[in-house]
């Protein structure tokens, strides 16, 4: 089950990346979900992930206190807005696809900032 569990919590970490870049994927599930698979599969690569530059310090501070950095919310409320606007706009024809697009952005919209705000990044 080592292996198994390593393999998708690659996977969700790959997912959680992609996620940074396309907000309508989204990011935190996939990376507590890769901590935790890390943390049953490999000591070596759940280190590695809480250590990470970037991504450490953002896993850790949601686990402990389950916040989100102020930035973090409206860097990524602004690029979920951007791209559900951008595909009700211009990309999608049918009145019922933009109509899912903005209900989907305001349902996560809403998510997001159903969680405290952590105002400084101490």
């Amino acid at each position: 089950m080592k292996y198994v569990y390593l393999f998708i919590g690659s996977l969700s970490l790959i997912l959680g990346v992609i996620g940074i870049f396309l907000p309508i994927l989204p990011t935190t599930p996939f990376l507590l979900l890769s901590a935790a698979l890390f943390f049953r599969s490999s000591p070596r690569a759940y280190d590695w992930l809480l250590t990470h530059k970037y991504l450490g310090p953002y896993i850790r501070s949601f686990r402990e206190d389950r916040m989100i950095p102020l930035r973090a919310k409206i860097i990524s409320i602004f690029l979920l807005w951007l791209t559900a606007l951008h595909c009700a706009i211009l990309l999608f024809e049918s009145w019922w696809l933009r109509i899912g697009m903005v209900v989907m952005a305001a349902c996560v919209t809403a998510y997001i900032l159903s969680f405290k705000t952590r105002r400084s990044t101490e």
